[in-house]
């Protein structure tokens, strides 16, 4: 599998993974919960991808529809 995942989104993945995971250790305890969702970014970032982009990616027209447009304009 490719990577999708950039650099800098990596970076902030990372932070606030680990800023919902401190949670669990200081939050009071009906916000504990909370902290666990920190490994959903943690992970993505860690792995370089992420499933729920490559959901809301749009692919490219296929080349007959992009010639087809060029002509019409």
């Amino acid at each position: 599998m490719t990577e999708n995942v950039g650099t800098i989104d990596r970076a902030i993945r990372i932070v606030v993974g680990l800023a919902l995971l401190s949670m669990l250790i200081f939050a009071g305890s009906e916000w504990k919960w909370l902290g666990l969702i920190g490994l959903v970014p943690l992970i993505t970032a860690l792995a370089g991808r992420c499933p729920a982009y490559s959901l809301m990616v749009s692919k490219p027209a296929p080349k007959a529809v992009n010639k087809a447009r060029r002509r019409n304009i």
